[in-house]
């Protein structure tokens, strides 16, 4: 068997580009589908498939760790980069759909098969509607979606409502947070786990350890990202010094990112994304590495369909996955693009069996959704005095 073409195609999504890879086989009607979306890259990423490819054609698609090697290492650049990375995920993705689908197999079973029966998720405020995510900051609006979401069967869910932050954390702004994490906790009750995305808006560990006080109350399941990626001792004093646990990993791109974060212990949930870190099989050595430091998983995904279906798979047979992340209401037709597996049933997501992913993608339907450039959100990250400070 031989890996014939490698094509993308692209479909609008809001916020978002999703970016779906089909990888073709000389065997009639065998191929895989994967997902490499990446935010505000998105022809970057389809160029890097481009170039990527003839590094793969002729080669046998069932032999996954040399494709991606041979990707990693014939890329030349060390390290590929995120769009490097996010272009072999998409690829790595679809070859093990190739493989899952030549055995009759799904592809937890490839991964060792399942260490659990059903999967548990939370979603983000408007079930992952662009606006309603990024843009609910006061305690009404908090509160209102955060009841939608809990009426609609989930039990957990994420917010975002760190306001945008410098260096120092303002008492204002402290006093603002407290106001709508004590709303939103006594509207949904002590039965739904809450988690705060700081989304690496605090600039230094003092003005996010200020933030994380405040959130001690509460009971969240974790934090996350309260700093940007980069500095290590920062995070580890983070760490050290907060009562609520700490989550992060979505920007990193390989396990060898993640060693390091993972040495100083600087989380207790690791939130490798399999759309950025380089698929299956990069990312089960991140989950090895964090279950040997004693630390949880779960898995970034606010992407597409097929990036779903990846993570479940995945989730279903790596041991030490706490809970995955979905946005599943994203855009209002999340589910008639790609046909698939995902089933929600009570807060968890369901056992697929269906031979490799499972999924197939309606080229119509995605072609109803063309590439279009995403919203940046350069005017909203910004300080009263113009200073634009992390999104």
């Amino acid at each position: 068997m031989k890996i014939t073409a490698i094509t993308t195609h692209v479909v609008n999504a809001e916020l978002r580009n999703w970016l779906f890879v089909r990888v073709e086989t000389d065997e009639a009607g065998l191929y895989g589908w994967g997902e490499a979306t990446l935010e505000w890259k998105s022809r970057a990423v389809e160029g890097a498939i481009a170039d990527l490819a003839p590094i793969l054609i002729g080669h046998d698609p069932r032999d996954i760790e040399n494709a991606a090697r041979a990707v990693r290492k014939h890329g030349f650049w060390q390290p590929l980069g995120v769009i490097g990375m996010t272009a072999l995920s998409g690829i790595e993705m679809a070859l093990w759909d190739i493989l899952g689908k030549s055995l009759g197999v799904p592809v937890w079973r490839l991964l060792g098969g399942k260490v659990r029966d059903r999967v548990p998720v939370y979603t983000h405020l408007g079930l992952g509607e662009m606006n309603a995510v990024y843009n609910t900051m006061d305690a009404s609006s908090l509160v209102e979606r955060g009841l939608a979401v809990k009426e609609k069967g989930y039990r957990a869910m994420k917010v975002v409502n760190v306001p945008y932050t410098h260096y120092t954390a303002t008492p204002r702004a402290l006093a603002d947070f407290e106001a709508s994490m004590g709303a939103l906790r006594e509207a949904v009750g002590p039965e739904i786990e809450l988690m705060v995305d700081f989304h690496g808006r605090c600039a230094s560990a003092g003005a996010a350890l200020a933030f994380l006080k405040v959130l001690e109350p509460f009971g969240v399941m974790f934090a996350e990202e309260p700093i940007p990626p980069g500095d290590v001792a920062s995070m580890k004093a983070i760490a050290m010094a907060s009562r609520v646990p700490i989550a992060h990993g979505e920007r990193l791109t390989s396990a060898q990112d993640f060693a390091p974060y993972i040495e100083a212990r600087t989380m207790t949930v690791a939130q490798p994304d399999l759309c950025h870190c380089g698929g299956f099989g990069e990312a089960r050595r991140i989950a090895a590495l964090a279950e040997v430091a004693g630390i949880g998983l779960a898995p970034h995904n606010p992407l597409g369909p097929i990036a779903g279906v990846a993570a479940l798979h995945f989730d279903i047979a790596t041991p030490n996955v706490v809970i995955q992340e979905e946005m599943t209401g994203a855009v209002p037709w999340y589910f008639e693009v790609v046909e698939g597996p995902i089933r929600r049933v009570d807060g968890y997501w369901q056992l697929p069996e269906a031979p490799g992913l499972g999924v197939e993608v309606d080229l119509a339907v995605a072609a109803r959704h063309p590439f279009r450039q995403e919203p940046f959100p350069t005017r909203a990250a910004a300080l009263p005095d113009g200073t634009i400070v992390d999104w």
